[in-house]
């Protein structure tokens, strides 16, 4: 257990499922204050209750993303109930992967507003509170540098949370804060055990990655040691990306 982490005060958009869920435990576990962020108010309380008893702590905000007014009054509430925001996990995102020319220009704003918007407001709001040594961290993809068809809205949404991170570092470097993104390949959030050997052989670490890889990647960057990190990318694949395929 790393002191460094305890009573800094994180937000974990998206925090009541899949990764943002594994990214809260993480955080609780080092007994921070995690402040979680989502739409589903169901499945955010559950989570709360899981992570009673943890060494740390941990509130739910109802707060939907695509609203500029939700992360305002997130952000708001936080500084009101804890007094500060010590690091920032852009984490809240949704797919939609339809044929382009069954794609409305609504549909793709919605993820877009839901994935990339949503980061640009919530960082600028955050780190006008935040001190020096503050911590924004953005969860992208693996789809931001390779595409399989149907996937434009949700490619262009993470793509942008690249591009956009590290203009965030540049321009936040003088007030000492860093940003980072990671770039998750597939991470299996549910039904693990149903997977596949051959789902496994894809990866040269031989399995499939599962919530808590994102989960330590965040608590390293998030770490105060480690500021000389920032403006950059993590991937975090199992080797996918890195492989070369032929047809045989």
């Amino acid at each position: 257990m790393r002191e460094c982490f305890e009573g800094k005060v994180v937000i974990v958009t998206g925090g009541s499922n899949g990764i943002g869920k594994g990214i809260a435990k993480a955080f609780v576990k080092e007994k921070a204050i995690v402040c979680i962020a989502d739409v589903d108010e169901e499945k955010g309380k559950e989570v709360i209750r899981l992570l009673e008893g943890m060494d740390g702590q941990a509130a739910f905000y109802k707060t939907d993303v695509r609203k500029e007014e939700d992360i305002l009054k997130l952000v708001e509430g936080v500084i009101n109930d804890f007094g500060k925001i010590d690091i920032l996990i852009n984490n809240a995102g949704v797919s939609r992967f339809k044929p382009l020319f069954e794609l409305t220009t609504a549909e793709w704003e919605d993820v877009v507003f839901t994935n990339l918007r949503s980061v640009f407001i919530g960082s600028r709001e955050a780190a006008r509170r935040m001190k020096s040594g503050g911590r924004i961290i953005n969860i992208a993809s693996t789809r931001a540098t390779m595409s399989e068809p149907n996937s434009e809205a949700y490619a262009s949404s993470k793509g942008g949370i690249v591009a956009l991170t590290h203009a965030l570092a540049a321009s936040l470097q003088k007030k000492g804060i860093t940003v980072n993104s990671i770039s998750p390949g597939w991470i299996q959030t549910e039904d693990y055990d149903e997977l596949r050997e051959k789902d496994h052989l894809q990866h040269w670490s031989n399995r499939v990655g599962k919530p808590e890889d994102i989960a330590k990647a965040c608590l390293y960057l998030a770490d105060p040691g480690n500021d000389f990190i920032n403006g950059q990318d993590l991937v975090i694949d199992g080797g996918m990306t890195r492989k070369m395929i032929y047809e045989e």
